[in-house]
């Protein structure tokens, strides 16, 4: 596995982590489909959102914030899967949520930010 693989999978365990103590319920990581790649599918268990989850991690500031790496063209592949995800699994009438988690790593810290709705759709 290569570093930023490795940086990845830590800052993915560290959001479900993050996620689990804060009132949600984890359905699925790396769903993959043709149209793209979700990181963490969950349930938000106050305001009973489906959750779909783009983490970025960083260990510098050299490429900018994390969330700035989630671009248009990520923000579509985002929304396609989850489309796909919706109409696989037969979802309906529930309300869905975009969010941004963003990781700094930083001499074995881990610094996390939860962006909410930071996806429009």
């Amino acid at each position: 596995m290569y570093s930023k693989q490795i940086t990845g999978k830590l800052g993915e365990n560290a959001a479900c982590k993050y996620l689990r103590e804060n009132g949600y319920i984890l359905i699925e990581r790396n769903f993959r489909c043709k149209q793209g790649e979700i990181d963490i599918i969950s349930k938000d268990i106050v305001k009973r959102d489906l959750v779909f989850i783009e983490v970025k991690t960083r260990t510098n500031l050299w490429y900018g914030y994390p969330v700035e790496a989630v671009n248009n063209y990520k923000r579509k592949h985002v929304y396609n899967s989850a489309k796909y995800y919706i109409y696989k699994n037969n979802i309906k009438n529930i309300s869905l949520r975009f969010d941004v988690i963003e990781i700094f790593i930083k001499n074995n810290k881990f610094f996390l930010n939860h962006i909410k709705q930071a996806i429009e759709y």
